[in-house]
């Protein structure tokens, strides 16, 4: 047989030396995964095998296009939205792991949880399972966690929340569980929470998020795993519902033939803005005018951003679908009353821009946003209007000159920010609080690719210091060459600067994880590996 053998610096995730799946997975599971790889692993392999063909024709000029109008488009069908799903104005995400935060979220008063196997939740065996464990308990309701200010147990409270799980995206893989070969993350992912299922328990529908997806035709490998994994549990071929992210370029102009592969099982598109931003860039790359201003200069409404949140209430209305808006980074502070009031400000603009626009719901990653996201909604799905006079066919790649602020300070952050991000992942933590800015996995690669697509169009695109101090790197005012060596100098700077900000006395051991923090993020802008590891 031939290994899945992967090129990320990152290792796969794998389970530990000496595990046995046939002994050390739960009973029965063994043989039926065996039967799922052997018939979906080959099918995502084609997949992710088209992916680096439509990027590599994307940086050679060929960018993506929304497909002809087809008997799909014209057709008159429409998906049913079941009732329990009818009022999804929040959905609180959070890592999976975390006991505590997924009670706090399901006793939120938030109307939709989202339980993250993915992009928050730092990807290693022992976490996996905690965050399958703990999905699972919460559909039961049965998940606690001790208080310890209380000294008590704190439970889920019985509340119309639904719960979902977002499973690895389809570029992942998993290792230790098929002898010498991988197989794709999220297969494992849904047959283990499945497979684990007891259906007479379950206070919520099995609900999954698709993270990531990049084309229609991927929609059918999510379809028929929901179906074969719905038969190996006794279960209706449509039992199995799902929620799906647009997070990559070339998925946003294949939406609504996307809705129509899944049209059994799926009830909502979601923005998720932050990685379709670095999909953006990573499909632009080759584009000098699309070397993006520093990320928290860009305002909420920006066009490549507006364009696309129109159209997705205008094609899931049309079927019957929510549309569900992204998540907003700057986070709520109950210690700084500044930034509080400046975080809850910002939510309350953009969930209302979002509502202007037809969307139906939000993400927020903090119950302190919860209210206010949900009043800028003003009826549940609201009542599946589509825009006035909206286009089918708009420009979802409208060049965001003028936009912003595009300085050495911002490359700045990046380096640091995403040298931080890393360390926290070293250390088991998938999201990081930084600097007032919640920074998971989609956040780190917008940082990585603008790093990357600063260095590739320096000269036609440059980046100017604004640092106001002399003798600085660059000078004041003037463009920087954004070139490996002086991007290596900024990874060297910020990472000095991080360590001699460590308290006196700091072990050693976190030192070095900063380093190697540091010598990982690099090394993926420099190998040019921007999927998810």
């Amino acid at each position: 047989m031939q290994v899945r053998e992967s090129a990320s610096i990152l290792p796969v995730n794998t389970a530990p030396k000496g595990f046995d799946p046939a002994r050390d997975l739960p009973g029965g599971f063994y043989p039926m995964y065996q039967r799922l790889h052997a018939a979906f692993a080959p099918r995502r392999d084609a997949l992710i095998k088209r992916r680096r063909e439509v990027l590599a024709a994307s940086l050679a000029g060929h960018l993506p296009q929304h497909l002809p109008p087809s008997a799909i488009t014209k057709g008159d069908w429409r998906i049913h939205l079941p009732a329990w799903c009818q009022d999804q104005r929040n959905q609180m995400t959070g890592p999976a792991d975390d006991a505590e935060l997924v009670v706090k979220m399901l006793n939120s008063g938030a109307p939709g949880v989202m339980m993250d196997l993915e992009d928050s939740m730092a990807n290693t065996w022992p976490i996996l399972l905690r965050g399958i464990s703990n999905s699972l308990g919460a559909l039961y309701g049965a998940l606690t966690y001790h208080d310890a200010k209380r000294n008590q147990q704190v439970a889920i409270k019985p509340s119309g929340a639904v719960a979902m799980i977002r499973p690895r995206g389809l570029a992942l893989s998993q290792g230790g569980i098929i002898p010498g070969d991988l197989t794709p993350a999220p297969l494992f992912d849904l047959a283990m929470v499945v497979h684990q299922a007891n259906p007479a328990r379950l206070k919520h529908p099995l609900c999954f998020y698709i993270p990531k997806s990049e084309s229609a035709e991927e929609a059918l490998w999510w379809r028929d795993l929901f179906r074969a994994l719905a038969a190996e549990k006794g279960l209706p071929p449509d039992a199995i519902k799902c929620m799906a992210l647009v997070e990559s370029h070339p998925i946003a102009y294949q939406m609504e033939e996307f809705l129509y592969n899944l049209r059994d099982h799926i009830l909502a598109l979601n923005l998720g803005r932050w990685d379709y931003m670095a999909s953006l860039i990573n499909f632009n790359l080759h584009d000098p005018a699309w070397v993006l201003p520093d990320r928290n200069t860009i305002p909420y409404d920006v066009a490549f951003f507006q364009n696309l949140r129109v159209l997705i209430p205008e094609i899931c209305h049309k079927r019957g679908v929510l549309a569900i808006g992204g998540m907003t980074a700057l986070y709520p502070s109950r210690a700084d009353a500044a930034l509080n009031a400046r975080a809850l400000k910002a939510l309350e603009e953009d969930k209302h821009n979002e509502a202007a626009c037809l969307m139906d719901g939000a993400w927020t990653g903090h119950p302190d946003q919860n209210d206010i996201a949900v009043r800028q909604f003003p009826t549940p799905n609201q009542g599946m209007q589509r825009p006035a006079g909206a286009a089918r066919y708009p420009d979802l790649r409208p060049a965001p000159a003028g936009v912003g602020k595009t300085s050495l300070a911002g490359t700045r952050a990046a380096v640091r920010t995403t040298i931080r991000y890393r360390f926290g992942v070293l250390q088991g933590k998938g999201a990081s609080l930084l600097d007032g800015y919640m920074e998971d996995l989609a956040t780190d690669r917008i940082y990585r690719l603008m790093i990357a697509q600063r260095m590739a169009h320096s000269r036609a695109a440059p980046v100017l210091d604004d640092s106001g101090t002399t003798g600085a790197i660059g000078s004041t005012g003037t463009p920087v060459q954004h070139t490996p060596a002086f991007i290596t100098r900024l990874y060297d700077a910020e990472l000095q600067r991080i360590l001699s900000e460590l308290p006196h006395g700091a072990p050693a051991a976190i030192a070095q994880c900063y380093r190697e923090a540091r010598d990982i993020t690099e090394r993926l802008i420099t190998a040019n590996q921007f999927d998810p590891p």
